[in-house]
């Protein structure tokens, strides 16, 4: 059980595979470490662009079953990342994938039909009290999830820290939900990232190694808004030795990610220490000891005792 752990890890995350790209080497090291780690994905997915052709009959508009397909990667993903404590917020099928497009700026929206049982539409309360009740149980001293643009402005990711963050105040108010268990206040809560520097770095070892085509015309003098400054870096995660399993776990979730996407373009050409070193914002607790050289932290449980 993971609450047993003396440290404890809660990612909340929107869809399959998320977890995988944002946080996957993280996930690997900690539980290696016989750190506690506890995933909730928000939605299974449903709306997912399929790129395997022999499944392009699961999609949403034909036999409506990807959610169920990608249910299988995911539990895959973890078993590569040795993750044994999984759930759905709310149960498997209690939130539908949004779906979403493309804003002429470049970043995601909400797409121009959602299903009614869109997490997009999903009451705050109510998908909030599904997490309370995953808070108050594993009481974890950290918490993992996106800045209030969710990464890109996937309308789910938006959606997932709303909920996550109302969830993280309430489960520590002790006359809120006492059926919902003891209250617990969640000591650190990180915010999801990418550092402008590693991915300044990233693209130029990609273009020196003759690769032109994986981020194809992204400037790195003028990066989205999803990479950030490094002054807004708080913690760098190095789980380098672990970097094999986050492929792995990509690699189970192959309707969503290609083994010659740029994820396995980024591990084969910048190498396994910059691909496995994942980074985050602190935005609630006290920070712990800093690194001298790039003055982040390098442990989410940095400051945190064992208890």
């Amino acid at each position: 059980m993971t609450a047993t752990a003396a440290h404890r890890l809660l990612l909340v995350h929107a869809h399959p595979d998320d977890e995988s790209i944002g946080q996957g080497a993280t996930m690997a090291k900690y539980v290696a470490e016989g750190r506690g780690v506890t995933l909730v994905t928000c939605t299974a997915g449903e709306m997912g662009e399929i790129l395997v052709p022999e499944l392009e009959h699961l999609a949403a508009d034909k036999e409506d079953r990807l959610g169920e397909h990608r249910r299988g990667e995911l539990d895959d993903a973890m078993k590569a990342l040795g993750v044994t404590d999984h759930r759905f917020l709310g149960g498997f099928g209690t939130y539908r994938d949004s779906g979403m497009k493309w804003h002429e700026d470049g970043h995601a929206v909400a797409a121009d039909d959602v299903h009614e049982n869109a997490f997009w539409n999903a009451d705050l309360t109510e998908a909030a009290d599904h997490l309370v009740a995953v808070i108050r149980e594993v009481r974890p001293q950290v918490l993992v999830i996106y800045d209030e643009f969710g990464g890109y402005g996937h309308p789910d990711h938006i959606q997932a820290h709303r909920v996550a963050m109302y969830a993280a105040q309430l489960a520590a108010v002790a006359s809120y939900r006492r059926d919902l268990g003891e209250p617990f206040e969640i000591a650190k809560i990180y915010w999801g990232a990418i550092a402008e520097s590693r991915i300044r770095e990233g693209l130029r070892r990609l273009r020196e190694a003759g690769d032109t085509t994986t981020f194809e015309g992204m400037d790195p003098d003028n990066l989205p808004p999803m990479f950030r400054r490094d002054e807004d870096i708080s913690c760098e995660v190095d789980a380098s030795e672990h970097v094999e399993r986050k492929l792995d776990a990509l690699r189970a979730h192959a309707t969503q990610i290609t083994t010659d996407g740029p994820f396995f373009a980024l591990s084969n050409n910048v190498g396994a220490e910059a691909f496995g070193r994942e980074q985050f914002r602190l935005v609630k607790g006290v920070a712990g000891p800093l690194d001298a050289e790039t003055g982040w932290e390098t442990d989410l449980f940095a400051g945190i005792p064992e208890r």
